[in-house]
């Protein structure tokens, strides 16, 4: 048996030797073959746009291991000039580079006898990738040939390629696009992309877990900074990572923010805008169709998510206003107008802070509101008009402490396919004193609130682009304001003692039910001024609700006009005896000094 099992070995061994040997011979011989047939197939596939270079070709058949050194896959500057006279250049160019590509243990059997190539791992180090994008006119023609697959385009030579990893370590990501001659650059360094399990073959495009035939792709972007082109806004964030298996997206440290002071920012602006802050912790989307936003740039998500984060606006209306009217600019008539199509089923906000402030050009102040740890859902967040005839209404439900004080919480109904911005608009705001609201009443019309309570306010109403209407109503107790007036010479404004008695005695109930027990209800019939926002509407239409519950009437506002007039000219009237009987005094001191002249001089002469 001993000699049967020497020859066994034996020939194993021999076998072996021939197998290491031939791998050699092909490793050897068959690499110029290799790298003639790669540089063919890189030029013939591009029109011969693209040449790739590379300083060392690494080739183990027996271990199925390829590696390339040093690799550039540049575009030929000629040849593109050359097909775009032919009218065959595409949009897009690439410039590639990477230090090492490694190729792992692919089956060399599998793909000699089956046409089909397996490989365990693809590795790109340190890949720096340069995309340039110049629109042609000529691409923007409709082809009526459907586009051939990514198998179509191989069958002929691989029945199917499998590639269970490949990992693109520390890429740099460069975008060029050129615009009638004008360049724009992003750039993006350190990226981080893994795909997982690629299977292209006869059915996998069909396969409803993949992804452009990968199981999953995960990315991984450190900090981000751009340059808005209008020249006012830099959009930023400290890492963003997307996992298409999960289909989740998070952003962190997001934010949207000017690129100059305040100051600046309205000076250059030079008419009355919005200047707006947003800041985020956290932007999470869940449930992401990345499918959709990749091929028909769509953005359809399950859920969206705002966490820990401020939205800060600011007028300065000392800046001349933008004639025109805003009437259908509603947020939900906004939505409609997009040009990208959006469906989020829920948006989630999770303590943001909401400030508006606005400078006031009489009184040269800013007054501040501000809606502290705003939380609450919005749903239905789509301009999908097919999605909208099963729901056409976006509906938010959001709470808030107003001035960091009172609860407010308000529900808000928007008709997407309304063609007038019909919407609804209902709330409360708990207890809270009304001192807190001098924040934005004192530097905007120079009023201040000495004392309030407020016990609760309601308000359920309706609108359109035209009007608004509804019930309010107002409850509070020992309100009291002061009229201020013009500042001293130390920036401090003293208050008009008698306008400020008439005002709490003539004009506003300091309670409601006021001291007849008589309880005042707002029924608001609001017209709106064409060429006030949206929201500046939406607060008139409750100011009116505010005046109507605090008893202020066009009666008492003329009792307070004829009040003061009576004030005035009785003011006039002290005035003018003040200067008669000054003048009497006058003169007759001026007498008395005359007559003691006189007798001097007599005096004199004796």
């Amino acid at each position: 048996m001993k000699p049967i099992w020497k020859w066994i070995i034996g020939i194993v061994g021999a076998i072996i030797v021939l197998l290491l040997a031939a791998a050699w011979y092909l490793s050897n011989n068959y690499k110029p073959i290799l790298e003639t047939k790669l540089k063919e197939i890189i030029a013939e596939s591009s029109d011969g746009l693209y040449t790739l270079e590379y300083d060392a070709l690494d080739l183990n058949l027996l271990l199925g291991n390829v590696t390339l050194k040093n690799a550039v896959l540049v575009p030929d500057s000629a040849v593109y000039e050359k097909l775009v006279a032919e009218e065959k250049a595409p949009d897009n160019r690439f410039h590639i580079a990477l230090d090492e590509l490694k190729v792992r243990r692919f089956s060399v059997m599998d793909l000699l006898l089956g046409k089909g190539l397996k490989v365990n791992s693809i590795n790109l180090a340190r890949p720096k990738v340069h995309m340039i994008n110049e629109p042609h006119a000529f691409n923007d023609t409709v082809s009526n040939d459907p586009p051939k697959s990514l198998y179509e385009q191989i069958k002929d030579d691989l029945s199917s390629i499998a590639v269970k990893k490949i990992d693109f370590t520390n890429m740099k990501l460069t975008h060029t696009q050129i615009v009638d001659g004008k360049k724009s650059k992003m750039a993006l360094d350190s990226v981080q992309l893994h795909i997982t399990d690629v299977l292209i073959d006869e059915t996998s495009e069909q396969d409803s877990t993949r992804l452009f035939y990968t199981k999953m792709v995960d990315l991984s972007l450190p900090g981000f900074e751009y340059d808005l082109p209008d020249g006012f806004y830099r959009a930023k964030f400290d890492h963003l990572k997307l996992n298409t298996q999960q289909r989740d997206l998070i952003i962190s440290k997001l934010s949207f923010s000017p690129r100059m002071s305040k100051a600046e920012f309205f000076k250059k602006q030079g008419k009355k805008t919005t200047m707006a802050i947003m800041k985020l912790d956290t932007l999470k989307i869940e449930g992401l169709d990345i499918a959709r936003l990749i091929d028909q740039n769509k953005i359809y998500a399950k859920d969206a998510t705002l966490k820990n984060g401020s939205v800060s606006l600011f007028m300065d209306m000392r800046y001349p206003s933008v004639a025109g009217s805003k009437i259908g600019k509603a947020p939900h008539q906004q939505i409609m107008k997009l040009k990208q199509s959006i469906k989020v089923d829920t948006v989630h906000i999770d303590n943001l802070n909401i400030l508006y402030g606005e400078f006031s050009k009489k009184y040269s102040q800013e007054g501040i509101i501000t809606f502290d740890g705003a939380r609450g859902v919005i749903t239905n967040v789509t301009n999908d008009t097919l999605s909208l005839q099963k729901d056409k209404f976006m509906r938010a439900d959001l709470r808030a402490r107003i001035m960091n004080s009172g609860n407010l919480h308000a529900i808000f109904g928007f008709d997407m396919l309304s063609k007038n911005g019909a919407h609804t608009y209902k709330g409360s705001l708990g207890a809270m004193k009304a001192t807190a609201f001098n924040r934005i009443i004192k530097p905007l019309v120079n009023v201040e609130i000495s004392s309030g309570n407020i016990r609760k306010v309601s308000f359920d109403m309706a609108g359109t682009d035209y009007r608004n209407w509804g019930d309010f109503r107002f409850d509070y107790d020992d309100l009291k304001i002061k009229i201020l007036g013009s500042k001293d010479e130390e920036g401090k404004r003293s208050g008009k003692g008698i306008l400020s008695f008439l005002v709490n005695q003539l004009i506003i109930n300091d309670s409601n039910p006021d001291a007849n027990e008589v309880y005042h209800k707002g029924y608001v019939k609001y017209t709106r001024d064409p060429s006030h926002s949206f929201w500046k509407t939406l607060w008139q239409s409750m100011l009116d609700g505010i005046k109507q519950t605090a008893g202020i009437t066009a009666e008492r506002e003329a009792k307070l006009t004829d009040a003061g007039s009576r004030t005035q000219r009785a003011a006039s009237k002290a005035k003018e005896a003040a200067q008669k009987t000054g003048g009497f005094i006058k003169g007759l001191f001026s007498k008395k000094d005359k007559d003691e002249q006189d007798k001097k001089e007599k005096k004199d002469k004796k």
